[in-house]
């Protein structure tokens, strides 16, 4: 479908959301994002109340971290040899299940951690096997418009059900929260059963899966194109976790606001992340989706830039906006830009590896942000950062400006 005219890319909407496959898909993928917020509010608010400190909250984040770091190499090749529907259920079923023993059990923080890594556990499989599925349910030209229903979808719920499960855990109580959780991952399994998803039998695989895992790994290296983002990927995610994990050091101590300074540059980056799919909106399908990544990066680095510098906290939540705008536009980017130059054997394993890079180097960026600002300021780990997504930024310059390889596009 080509738009060329100003209404266009309301139409290609209008079109993803007319596919049945693809409904099912946005509101499975939507209800589990639910279950994902409330899991993380939860989770973190339990374990704070079991043991009392923030080191309690990072043993969480650290085992929500570590099954993707054991379990991408070997989630990716199951996703390509199995039906990624199936992938998807099984993985809710079994989040389904943890989330609803720890409504029964939650008395104890050892329990927290082991149901915190196996729900992150679940979406190790669940994520890379909706990303690969979707080109199956829509057309070449409507991947944008569809992980813009997907992303926008995502934020909504993050900025609405965040401080609702926070109310639901400190009122109603934690066991009505993770069986609210539990609710909504069987929810998204029930919709995915039901999901024609069109996907084309799976050839009999003999190699074994670690080493279908270390063919991914080398696919990356190969290709110009996935080589540069790996790199971009990896150079972001040591800014972007230790960023994201210190803003509320960065606004009460370099900026001198309140717990309401934070929840508004919270609600800042909110603001850019839902705007940024109306800007892909107004693109036409294939448009520049290469430099849209890239750029992102770089939009995201001067901000880092900018908030190690200014004191004002007005300033920095107009800066915090193009923070989330950046971030919006380049993961829907970054999903299309995958979904289409990848052939769809080996997009899981794709997609899995990316997830490997992104999160093993957010988990050094969290620890290495953490002694950086005690040693040498919060402002350090901030100008780190913008340095760091800059040269994120820079390292697409060279794959913007040419073709994809034919070995990656071919289906």
């Amino acid at each position: 479908m080509s738009v060329t005219e100003a209404g266009g890319s309301t139409g290609r909407e209008r079109s993803v959301f007319a596919r049945a496959g693809y409904r099912r898909l946005w509101a499975a993928r939507t209800i589990s994002q639910w279950g994902d917020v409330v899991q993380f509010t939860a989770v973190a608010l339990l374990v704070f109340r079991l043991t009392g400190s923030g080191v309690g909250v990072s043993g969480a984040v650290v085992a929500e971290v570590l099954p993707v770091m054991l379990l991408a190499p070997l989630a990716g090749p199951l996703v390509d040899r199995l039906k990624r529907v199936k992938v998807m259920v099984g993985a809710d079923v079994a989040r389904a299940l943890l989330a609803s023993g720890l409504a029964i059990w939650h008395g104890q923080v050892a329990i927290a951690y082991v149901v915190a890594f196996g729900l992150s556990a679940g979406s190790v499989f669940f994520n890379p096997a909706a990303g690969s599925l979707l080109p199956n349910l829509v057309g070449d030209d409507q991947l944008v418009a569809a992980n813009t229903g997907i992303w926008s979808a995502a934020v909504l719920s993050q900025v609405v059900l965040a401080p609702v499960a926070g109310v639901l855990a400190g009122t109603a109580g934690y066991t009505a929260a993770f069986a609210l959780n539990a609710t909504s991952f069987a929810i998204s399994a029930a919709l995915l059963t039901g999901l024609r998803s069109g996907e084309a039998p799976r050839p009999v695989i003999a190699s074994s899966m670690w080493h279908q895992g270390r063919q991914a790994v080398r696919l990356l290296a190969a290709d110009r194109l996935l080589r540069a983002l790996a790199l971009a990927q990896g150079l972001a995610a040591l800014s972007a976790g230790a960023s994201s994990a210190l803003l509320v050091v960065l606004v009460r101590r370099h900026m001198h606001g309140t717990t309401t300074g934070f929840g508004l540059a919270l609600a800042a980056i909110g603001i850019g992340a839902f705007t940024g799919p109306l800007v892909l909106r107004r693109l036409r399908p294939t448009e520049h989706h290469t430099r849209l990544v890239f750029g992102a990066f770089g939009l995201r680095g001067v901000v880092d830039l900018v908030l190690a510098t200014v004191t004002a906290l007005p300033a920095a939540l107009g800066a915090l906006v193009g923070y989330g705008l950046g971030t919006s536009t380049g993961n829907v980017s970054f999903s299309s830009l995958i979904q289409r130059h990848v052939r769809d054997d080996i997009r899981g394993r794709v997609f899995s590896a990316f997830d490997l890079i992104w999160h093993s180097a957010r988990l050094v960026s969290i620890i290495a942000g953490g002694a950086v600002a005690g040693a040498y300021g919060i402002r350090t780990v901030y100008y780190a950062g913008g340095v760091l997504l800059i040269l994120a930024a820079l390292a697409g310059i060279g794959a913007s400006r040419r073709q994809p390889n034919p070995e990656s596009t071919e289906s």
